[in-house]
């Protein structure tokens, strides 16, 4: 346990147990998993914008991914109707099609496009 979850109390030691023996606590998590440095040169490849803060550009990394994430579950799950592991374009196409969340995708999503370059 890290000192934190210790000092929360959530878990008591067990007898003979300190609190936090044994186990490593993990290193600092990445309060973002795009690279902030991509995702600004994209911002600054916008001919509208001028300035970016690094607040501004965490903003949108984190809102990407939240999108990813929320696209590819609900894809997954048109993956899972078909038995299949591995999501294809089929599924994303579903779920844009089938969510209202998704209405503004609609024949846009990936048309040659590949966004997703960017983050290689």
């Amino acid at each position: 346990r890290c000192a934190a979850v210790a000092a929360a109390g959530s878990e008591p030691a067990g007898p003979g147990e300190e609190a936090g023996a044994g186990q490593q606590c993990p290193g600092p998590a990445r309060l973002a998993r795009l690279p902030l440095a991509r995702v600004k040169a994209l911002v600054k490849a916008d001919p509208d914008v001028t300035l970016a803060s690094q607040e501004a550009v965490f903003v949108l990394a984190r809102a990407t991914e939240l999108f990813v994430e929320t696209i590819a579950k609900d894809a997954y799950v048109y993956a899972q109707q078909g038995k299949r592991k591995t999501l294809q374009r089929k599924d994303l196409d579903n779920a844009i099609e089938a969510i209202d969340e998704f209405a503004f995708l609609e024949g846009k999503f990936l048309l040659g496009f590949s966004w997703f370059q960017y983050f290689l």
